[in-house]
């Protein structure tokens, strides 16, 4: 097989704060002890065979999960090079050893032939401590592993046999895989890997429900209001006592955190749901058209009123207005508006009476009003009539345990939109949206999110790189080629300039050893170990042929 070094690589071990990484993924490293400790109880408790088909589907998931890595790691490799990375990282993680005895492909006709030969399997070592030498093979998890890696590789359902189990008294274990349809009893496996059928069932009409969400343009009836944190509980029902009043309402809060998603919504549970809901951006108007787009102009009010219109009052009539960024309107208006609010009539610009309309106001503003008033920005006494009813929306700083609700539901939005099928997120990726400060707040996940369906391939979860392009952080520990833990090049280069300094080597005698180093691990394999150092063989082959600094004239 070739060389894991690009796998240990994606190792990573943060010690700073417990957690250890394979690609973007969390892992675990426990006790063999510990794990045969469940596997014995789970038997004595839910019976051999059920347990062996959990442990079957636990090590499906698994393989899974590292075939969606594998054509990342190595994408120009050639085939048998890609595949061995499930085999590698079964190794790395400690499960078994791993040797390929034959490997046949064609994707022509979809033919697979994979026999390997297994040595150490933990599950051996655990089943034959508990229960002693066994007349049938043991290797549950391992078996499942193999099965969904090599399922998920090639994109059809393959599924391995032990045909033979070190716990049965063999040297060691041996699997052979095949496609399911090269299997006289290809339903039989299948059916070991199938959870209740019903509860499959259930959840592909539950994907099916969310993406028909996703993709029509439903009714703001709230549903799309994610979150299940206190403070934005909270919020939300301030919203629901206030909808089945005729309260004006003045939503607060940061830039971006949905104060239109609430107007809409509270529209929506209100009993002027059937009527109008219309809404202006007074920051986004200007200021000598927003009297005339708030309160309509009359023929000839002024040069170039040719015919007269209704302004967005009249044109609410019935429903709900809101009024986004009110912070921003100008003193006139401001002192129109209050009329508005206290007569409930609009007169527009040149008319000679005013217009009575039934209208519910919405404002909403991410400055503070109060030192608005201060600094004569803003009327006193339209801050009291606005004030009446406050709802605060938290930023999302404030609600981390909204953050991965409300990035499913904008997964399902945008792979629906964008047409492309994604797993989800990556664990690295949710940790550092975790420990974000989001100053753009849902508007700005909303537009990490999209970019990540776009720049994730199909299929595949979105991993840091594809939401915070060009600034993934640095992993503090790597395992070395050694199996020891060290510290990651690109944490710690400091040390590196010190050794060099120390043994007195120049540039390009620490070039030539890294160069040479890299080909004796691989064993004289120029492509393996260019691949290693990030280069093309010709690139590597043209160094090594250049004359060290000693021997050049």
């Amino acid at each position: 097989m070739p060389g894991a070094d690009d796998l240990r690589r994606l190792i990573h071990f943060s010690a700073h704060d417990g957690r250890i990484w394979l690609a973007g993924q969390r892992m675990l490293l426990i006790h063999a002890a510990a794990l045969g400790a469940l596997r014995r109880e789970l038997i004595q408790t839910i019976g051999r065979d059920a347990t062996r088909r959990l442990l079957l589907r636990a090590g499906y998931a698994a393989g899974l999960a590292d075939a969606q890595l594998a054509r990342q790691v190595r994408p120009k490799a050639p085939l048998f090079e890609v595949f061995a990375v499930g085999p590698q990282l079964h190794m790395l993680e400690g499960a078994v050893q791993v040797t390929p005895e034959r490997f046949e492909y064609d994707a022509d006709t979809g033919h697979y032939l994979g026999v390997y030969r297994w040595d150490h399997s933990w599950e051996v070592d655990a089943h034959v401590r508990d229960f002693g030498p066994q007349s049938e093979p043991v290797c549950w998890m391992l078996l499942g592993y193999a099965s969904g890696y090599t399922s998920g590789f090639f994109g059809q359902p393959v599924y391995y046999k032990e045909v033979a189990c070190a716990a049965c008294g063999q040297g060691h274990c041996r699997i052979e895989g095949r496609p399911q349809h090269a299997w006289p009893d290809g339903e039989l496996l299948a059916a070991d890997y199938e959870a209740d059928p019903m509860l499959l069932r259930l959840e592909d009409l539950q994907q099916q429900v969310e993406t028909l969400r996703s993709t029509l343009n439903t009714p703001d009836d709230g549903s799309t209001l994610v979150g299940d944190s206190a403070a934005f509980q909270r919020a939300l029902e301030l919203l629901r006592k206030a909808a089945q009043t005729q309260v004006t309402v003045l939503l607060t809060g940061e830039t971006g955190v949905g104060k239109e998603r609430f107007a809409r919504t509270l529209h929506a549970w209100s009993q002027r749901a059937s009527g109008p809901f219309v809404a202006v951006n007074c920051a986004a108007l200007p200021t000598d058209l927003i009297e005339s787009e708030l309160f309509g102009v009359e023929r000839g009010a002024y040069t170039g009123a040719h015919t007269a219109r209704p302004g967005r009052f009249e044109r609410a009539h019935g429903g709900t207005l809101f009024l986004d960024e009110i912070g921003d309107m100008p003193l006139p208006a401001q002192a129109k508006l209050l009329r508005v609010l206290q007569e409930g009539e609009v007169e527009r610009l040149g008319a000679s009476h005013p217009k009575k309309v039934d209208v519910r106001l919405v404002a909403a503003t991410n400055v503070d009003l109060e030192e608005a008033v201060a600094q004569g920005r803003f009327r006193r006494d339209l801050l009291y009539r606005l004030n009446v009813y406050p709802i605060r929306i938290p930023p999302l700083r404030e609600r981390t345990e909204d953050i991965e609700p409300l990035a499913r539901h904008l997964i399902r939005r945008f792979a629906a939109q964008h047409g492309k099928h994604m797993i989800g997120l990556s664990d690295r990726a949710l940790d550092a949206m975790r420990s974000y400060t989001w100053p753009g707040n849902v508007r700005e996940l909303e537009n990490l999110i999209e970019r990540g369906v776009i720049l994730a391939a199909s299929g595949t979860r979105i991993d840091l790189e594809h939401l915070f392009p060009g600034r993934p952080p640095e992993p503090e520990v790597v395992l070395g080629n050694d199996g020891r833990l060290a510290k990651h090049p690109g944490t710690d280069v400091g040390h590196v300039l010190d050794d060099m300094v120390r043994r007195g080597m120049s540039l390009a005698q620490l070039e030539r050893g890294l160069l040479q180093e890299a080909v004796q691990r691989h064993a004289g394999n120029l492509t393996a170990a260019a691949r290693a150092l990030g280069m093309t063989r010709a690139q590597l082959r043209y160094r090594l042929a250049q004359p060290t600094q000693e021997s050049a004239p």
